[in-house]
């Protein structure tokens, strides 16, 4: 197992497309315990990219806060567990919470302005740059 999250400014993003960086965590499967932790930074967003990226890093599940529902559809058909609707937190004691059984996440998508609310005119194909530069 090896789960994603993402960071901005070396903290959890809530806003999975906004993300400048990935922490990885690769996950024992025997005692799921934590063992290596990797960053990447992910190819310029665009639709379906960074799906399809966080399956070629080896993701399995992804902790995200706000994600489109397209975006949570193209995961799944990556084999990528999406949860949803963390609040925040320290990436670390995020993914061992979910280890444990015991991250508080309300699983809820985020609706509003189709492909996101990152504040960025992406026109017709939603390409363009999201991170704060």
């Amino acid at each position: 197992m090896r789960i994603a999250v993402p960071l901005s400014k070396g903290t959890f993003s809530p806003h999975f497309g906004g993300a400048e960086t990935f922490a990885f965590y690769t996950i024992n499967p025997v005692d799921r315990t934590i063992g290596d932790r990797s960053f990447g930074a992910p190819p310029e967003h665009g639709r379906g990219v960074y799906p399809v990226w966080l399956r070629q890093q080896g993701a399995t599940v992804v902790l995200a806060g706000g994600m489109g529902p397209r975006a949570v559809a193209i995961l799944a058909q990556n084999g990528i567990e999406v949860v949803l609707g963390i609040q925040g937190g320290e990436p670390d004691l995020l993914v061992r919470d979910y280890l444990e059984g015991t991250l508080e996440a309300t699983g809820e998508p985020c609706h509003e302005h189709g492909f996101h609310d990152c504040g960025h005119d992406h026109g017709e194909g939603g390409r363009g740059g999201c991170r704060d530069n």
